[in-house]
């Protein structure tokens, strides 16, 4: 996927009533998802209610990643939504950075 556009990255969110808060528009990152992981509907509210935790799914895919002046990251999101979650991993395997994601 080649989406690119800006996003209110918030550091190492645990839940994703985090993300969803007032910012000025300077605050905002250039980013480009690199892949899309879709979860079922279960797996997606445990993650969306713990994004500290250590996510399987998130160090499979943590290589793709990278933080240059377009932030390359994963979009996770649940199984037939549009909505979801921008994540840039941290130590390979859980979220460092995140932004709500509305298609």
């Amino acid at each position: 996927m080649e989406t690119r556009d800006f996003a209110y990255f918030v550091v190492r969110p645990r839940v994703i009533e985090d993300l969803i808060q007032p910012h000025l528009f300077e605050q905002e990152r250039e980013y480009r998802i690199v892949k899309t992981i879709e979860l079922g509907k279960m797996d997606y509210e445990n993650f969306i209610t713990d994004m500290l935790a250590d996510r399987q799914f998130i160090e499979d895919n943590a290589d793709l990643c990278s933080r240059d002046e377009v932030w390359q990251c994963l979009l996770i999101r649940q199984h037939r939504c549009s909505d979801g979650i921008l994540v840039m991993p941290e130590d390979g395997c859980y979220v460092g950075w995140a932004a709500y994601y509305a298609d």
